[in-house]
C-alpha cells in the first residue's frame, strides 16, 4: 500500500456555521493548509518558494463530497495522498476526517497543472518532482478521478 501523508487542524467556533457545523469553505482550505505541509515534508519546501522548478503550478480542479457534518469544535484530520501523475496534471486525493475515526467527513481531490512562470501554459512536471512523489501514489488511482 502506498504511503500517505497526514495532519491535524483544530476547528474553532469560527469555522462553525450557523448550525454549528464545520462550514463548507473550511474543508478546502484544511486541504490547502496540509498540501503545503506535505510539500515541505516531501523535501520541496513551500510551494511560495521559487527554488523548485514545480513551484510554478495552477488549480484546474476541485472535487468534494461531504459524508456527514462535522458538529461542533474539535480537531480534524487531513489525508493527502497522490492518485495519479501526468505529464503535466497531478492529482492528489485526500480525506478530512475526525480526530478518532477513519471514516471521512468529507472527501475528494485536487487536479494540479504544472505552468510555465511566464506563459502560463503547461509543462512536464521534473523528474524530481515525480520521485518525490511517486512512494505516496495509490496504484488504485482511487474512484471518481478524471478522464
Amino acid at each position: 500500500m502506498a504511503r500517505f501523508y497526514e495532519t491535524r487542524f483544530g476547528v474553532y467556533f469560527d469555522d462553525l456555521d450557523m448550525f454549528g457545523i464545520l462550514h463548507n469553505a473550511r474543508y478546502l482550505l484544511f486541504v490547502e493548509r496540509a498540501l503545503g505541509e506535505f510539500w515541505t515534508t516531501i523535501g520541496l519546501g513551500p510551494f511560495a518558494s521559487e527554488a523548485h522548478p514545480d513551484h510554478q503550478h495552477l488549480v484546474r480542479a476541485n472535487h468534494i463530497e461531504y459524508d456527514r457534518p462535522m458538529v461542533g469544535a474539535g480537531e480534524v484530520r487531513v489525508r493527502i495522498q497522490a492518485r495519479k501523475i501526468g505529464r503535466t496534471s497531478l492529482i492528489m486525493g485526500f480525506k478530512v476526517m475526525p480526530r478518532d475515526e477513519d471514516l471521512p467527513l468529507a472527501q475528494g481531490w485536487r487536479v494540479l497543472v504544472r505552468i510555465d512562470p511566464v506563459t502560463r501554459s503547461p509543462l512536464p512536471w521534473s523528474d524530481q518532482l515525480r520521485a518525490l512523489v511517486t512512494p505516496y501514489l495509490d496504484p488504485s488511482g482511487g474512484p471518481d478521478l478524471p478522464a
